[in-house]
């Protein structure tokens, strides 16, 4: 997979409550333990995913072009959700489990990155695409290592610079939070309108 194909993916793995969690468990308690199991979690559940496509040959992915009916069902959908997304972004409210995210433990963080980044809708299908991919075009697993390790270091963003930037980052941490709470549904759209691209592109597929 090349880097052009890789970081669209990338960024449909972290953006919404993934990167807005990784942000929380930056500025919890526990952050340098909370944050190193959040990512820890991820480690085990993208891999596990990205292989057990690849084994299974899911075809999520298929190995011939999509028909253009199905791919018009698929952006019509695309649109509604974004239409949907952005009439009631007035209403949007971040889920309650993450306010307990402040006072988290590392087990509870970990299990969070193995079943957020693993098997949230959009993330589970994005490695069982990258999987299927692969297999579609008989390259080796280990192709996917740039997806998963890129995937990694987005989300270690917030707790490396805590680490790098000391005091002055944790003073700004928390405005970034709120920031990412308060505009989540323009997170949500982003995603979406990475959707439209990649079903775009199958056109041309």
């Amino acid at each position: 997979m090349t880097i052009l194909e890789i970081l669209p993916l990338v960024v449909v793995m972290i953006s919404g409550p993934q990167i807005v969690s990784a942000v929380f468990l930056a500025t919890s308690e526990r952050w340098r333990a909370n944050s190193i199991a959040f990512v820890a979690g991820a480690a085990v559940s993208v891999p596990l995913v990205v292989s057990a496509a690849y084994a299974l040959d899911v075809g999520v992915v298929g190995r011939g072009s999509p028909s253009t009916a199905r791919i018009a069902i698929v952006l019509a959908a695309l649109v509604l959700a974004m239409v949907h997304t952005y009439r009631t972004r007035d209403r949007a409210e971040p889920p309650r489990w993450m306010g307990a995210l402040q006072s988290s433990s590392p087990g509870f963080s970990f299990r969070l990155g193995f079943l957020l980044i693993g098997f949230f809708p959009t993330d589970l299908l994005t490695s069982l695409a990258v999987g299927s991919y692969l297999s579609g075009r008989d390259a080796p697993l280990w192709h996917a290592a740039p997806f998963v390790i890129a995937t990694l270091a987005v989300l270690s963003i917030p707790v490396l610079t805590l680490l790098a930037g000391g005091d002055r980052a944790e003073r700004a941490l928390p405005s970034v939070r709120d920031r990412l709470v308060a505009n989540g549904w323009l997170v949500s759209e982003v995603v979406l309108g990475f959707f439209v691209i990649m079903t775009l592109s199958n056109l041309h597929g």
